[in-house]
């Protein structure tokens, strides 16, 4: 019997100084920087159930299907690239309530157990702490 390797998640929570709506809206939003899409070279977004993604950034495809886009307090869809190793992983972003901020929890999971599946925390947290930089620098405000 073969041993399988364990699969990988990475979990990173920011607090963003405003509402989920805003947050939410503005996470799905390729034209405002701080997302990951803003960053994209080339950017196919359509964030609906069955929508598709395509983002290339630094001559690498990052791809994937929307599972769930659930206004103003979920969002979840697949995930594939090169450094996936082959595998469809699942980001499911979270957007709630705290007090007058929004607690944004992102979670991918299903990534492989390898420096390739690593990488991606260092890179959620890079766009989570630049979505939140954008908030505080325009005051709550896109």
């Amino acid at each position: 019997m073969k041993k399988s390797k364990k699969l990988l998640t990475v979990k990173v929570e920011r607090v963003i100084p405003a509402s989920p709506k805003e947050v939410f809206n503005g996470w799905l939003n390729p034209k405002i920087p701080g997302t990951p899409w803003y960053e994209g070279d080339k950017v196919i977004l359509q964030p609906k159930v069955d929508g598709l993604f395509y983002w290339f950034v630094s001559k690498t495809p990052h791809y994937g299907r929307f599972k769930e886009v659930k206004r103003p307090t979920r969002i979840q869809h697949t995930w594939m690239s090169p450094y996936t190793n082959g595998l469809e992983s699942t980001v499911t972003v979270t957007f709630k309530k705290k007090g007058k901020e929004t607690l944004m929890t992102l979670v991918h999971t299903g990534l492989p157990n390898n420096a390739d599946g690593k990488g991606h925390s260092d890179g959620w947290n890079y766009f989570l702490g630049e979505y939140l930089k954008r908030f505080e620098k325009l005051g709550r405000k896109l």
